[in-house]
């Protein structure tokens, strides 16, 4: 995911609300025709997590207004060299507005700063998703671009950033590194600039005690490219693990360069984060330390971040729009991935995307253009999930090669410019000659997704049959051998579809199935209800709808097994402790408490603590955690499923959802002890597309999602 945000429009926002005449206001996220040049030189410190800036910037308006972070103090502010009043308009949560008036055309100087909030080792991967304040510490330090640790003014700018740390840290932020001095004795300080001449919405700054690794390649234009790695030294000395990003790094640039267009840059690095992080902002992707040492890192999360150097960071999103980048740079990385493994891998992503929409309740659906940014598991449901298969359909719709001509004409026309879903749209109505008004706004617009099912299919004539009886009716009896009758048959089935109110138009693929036959057609639906006469050349037995799953809907149950998705977003999720409702025992109190923290961490709202007896009940998906024996009697006594057979006596704790039952969903987490659900604190909630696991420690050591392959509705004859 990028690292970027609404951070333009917050700018007009708030000023707007405390300075009315700030002229920016006129148009949201405006783009001045000069970007805005920013100066910047910083000093900070992790140790004692002091930052001072001197900074240099060059106003479009003489009434200026400016975001600062609240921690951040202006000292002086001063133009054509006299000093000038800055006045405090107030603040909205952690961004405190500021005022100057600037004469015409002269360049403003600041001097700022405050001392940082420490880093928050604590935060999990849901927590650096929400705002961060700027931090800092030895181990590691992150001032996000969305915390404006600079000045941010309305307007896209271009910026130098020249950096001094000390000598034992290394220092970045998004750009071309155009100098950069080691520490000596005569200077223990680390110094580097960086350049960022494209139009920016935010500065990210990122420093930490880091070996840096390098590479050096000219690309297929002729410009240079600097690839680096940023690893501490522990990470750095893992043998072969620095040399790997950086091939693969090179290998995503290649590829995509090919594909889409000319990397836009000139550096790219891997930066090891100390936070869970998974950031892609240009030049660079700011990634956990704690994964970098994960082989599918580089086979999937590496590419999808390379990717966001054309999309998001390349063309920009024009958030007040929607943001089509997460779906496209999901659809043409991780998805195309799976494409490359096999035609099941893939397959498998898109039952994925459905069963996460499915476990979304109908009230929390947004429409794909509302999705900002991804805050929360239904969020990302839409602007990664639905996303990405309104591309795979629009592919199926185009054909390959006029969505590959939509791709390239998009970024050659929207090349460092803020676009929308809208320029997307006219891209590809360019390069395939069709109107995709229709198409667009059905899957833009409206929330959730239709549900369709076939009311009926039969046979309504087979010619095969009736030319065998002309023959025996003209006495013409057919040699054994002659002709091929395979040829000649012709079925005709006719095919009744039903979906909910209002229609959406659907192209939507039907597999016919008999014994050692298969054959997929293609019918539009446009109607809550229509028939379709069908000819095949066979007999068929059975009919599939969508059984590839290339359609974005909600699928049949037949197709949708529970997964722990259900629980991390339930509106309302409930809790029940087996050891505390386990007769004749006293509950361990590190066992309860430990189970109420694996809830909290586990689902996005605050569970409430429930009583056994709700397990019979109906209501919102409940959670039942404890230690194998009192999970093992509390199934027993309510006459629930017991423990699957598959997980049994493995590993330090298990997890599992319970499968058609008549009560809540209902999933348990079973473990041998309270440090054996501590463990699962920060791996479990990123398994929310599972079924079941087995985990020995904090490894997953086994998965799966429980078979449902969907029904197969019977052809009349």
């Amino acid at each position: 995911m990028t690292g970027r945000g609404l951070r333009g429009l917050a700018v007009l926002l708030l000023c707007g609300l405390l300075m009315v005449s700030v002229r920016a206001l006129a148009a949201p996220q405006a783009v001045s025709e000069q970007p805005f040049d920013i100066h910047l030189d910083v000093r900070l410190d992790p140790a004692t997590r002091v930052l001072a800036v001197r900074a240099e910037l060059q106003p479009a308006e003489a009434d200026f207004c400016f975001l600062l972070h609240e921690g951040l103090q202006p000292s002086a502010a001063s133009a054509a060299g006299r000093s000038l009043q800055l006045q405090a308009l107030g603040q909205r949560g952690s961004l405190r507005a500021w005022r100057v008036q600037v004469p015409n055309g002269a360049r403003l100087r600041l001097e700022y700063g405050g001392t940082l909030a420490a880093l928050e080792r604590g935060r999990d991967h849901r927590g650096v998703l929400q705002g961060m304040p700027p931090m800092a510490a030895p181990e590691g330090s992150f001032l996000p671009a969305g915390s404006v640790w600079y000045p941010r003014p309305a307007e896209l700018f271009s910026y130098r950033v020249d950096i001094a740390v000390p000598g034992a840290q290394r220092a970045l932020v998004a750009g071309r590194l155009a100098d950069e001095r080691l520490p000596t004795a005569d200077d223990p300080t680390y110094r580097a600039s960086f350049e960022f001449s494209q139009r920016s919405d935010g500065i990210d700054l990122m420093a930490g005690p880091w070996q840096v690794r390098e590479r050096e390649h000219v690309q297929a234009d002729g410009r240079p490219l600097r690839l680096r790695t940023y690893f501490p030294p522990e990470l750095d000395a893992t043998d072969g693990l620095a040399d790997g990003y950086l091939a693969d790094s090179l290998r995503y640039i290649e590829h995509y360069s090919t594909r889409i267009g000319a990397y836009p840059f000139t550096e790219f690095s891997v930066v090891a984060s100390p936070l869970p992080t998974g950031f892609g902002m240009p030049t660079l992707t700011y990634i956990g330390e704690q994964v970098l040492r994960l082989p599918f890192i580089r086979a999937t999360s590496l590419g999808h971040e390379v990717l966001h150097n054309w999309w998001g960071n390349g063309v920009l999103v024009d958030y007040a729009r929607g943001n089509w980048s997460e779906g496209l740079t999901t659809f043409m990385a991780d998805y195309a991935y799976k494409e490359v493994e096999s035609a099941a891998a893939a397959r498998e992503m898109r039952l994925g995307w459905l069963r996460d929409f499915a476990a979304v309740p109908a009230g929390e659906h947004q429409p794909l253009a509302a999705f900002r940014s991804r805050t929360h598991g239904a969020a990302a449901a839409v602007g990664y999930g639905k996303a990405a298969m309104v591309f795979v359909m629009l592919r199926d719709r185009l054909g390959e090669e006029a969505f590959e001509r939509g791709i390239r004409l998009f970024w050659e026309q929207q090349r460092f410019r803020i676009a929308g879903w809208g320029e997307l749209q006219a891209a590809f109505e360019s390069a395939s000659g069709e109107a995709l008004d229709g198409f667009f706004a059905q899957w833009l617009a409206r929330a959730g997704g239709p549900q369709v099912r076939v009311a009926a299919a039969r046979i309504i004539d087979d010619m095969m049959d009736r030319a065998a009886d002309d023959e025996e009716r003209a006495g013409a009896a057919a040699e054994p051998g002659d002709g091929d009758d395979s040829a000649a048959r012709t079925t005709r089935v006719q095919v009744r579809l039903e979906q909910d109110a209002p229609a959406y138009v659907l192209d939507l693929p039907l597999e016919f199935v008999a014994e050692g036959r298969r054959q997929t057609q293609w019918v539009t639906l446009e109607a809550e209800s229509a028939e379709t006469a069908l000819t095949l050349d066979f007999r068929p037995d059975v009919l599939h709808l969508d059984p590839e799953l290339r359609v974005w809907r909600l699928p049949e149950a037949e197709q949708l097994p529970p997964i722990l998705r259900q629980w991390i977003i339930a509106r309302a999720p409930r809790l029940v402790v087996a050891d505390v409702e386990h007769a004749g025992r006293a509950a361990p109190a590190g066992l309860v408490a430990a189970a109420d923290t694996l809830a909290q961490r586990l689902f996005e709202r605050p569970p409430r603590r429930s009583g056994g007896a709700e397990l019979a009940r109906g209501g919102e998906p409940l959670l039942l955690v404890g230690s194998h024996a009192a999970v093992d009697a509390l199934l027993a006594g309510a006459g629930l499923p017991a423990r699957p057979t598959a997980l049994q006596g493995r590993g330090t704790a298990q997890v599992w959802t319970v499968e058609g039952r008549d009560g809540p969903p209902l999933a348990v987490v079973s473990a041998q002890d309270a440090a054996a659900l501590e463990a699962l604190l920060r791996p479990l909630p990123h398994y929310g597309s599972q079924s079941w696991l087995v985990f020995e420690g904090s490894r997953a050591i086994d998965r799966g999602v429980w078979d449902a392959p969907g029904r197969a509705i019977q052809i009349a004859h």
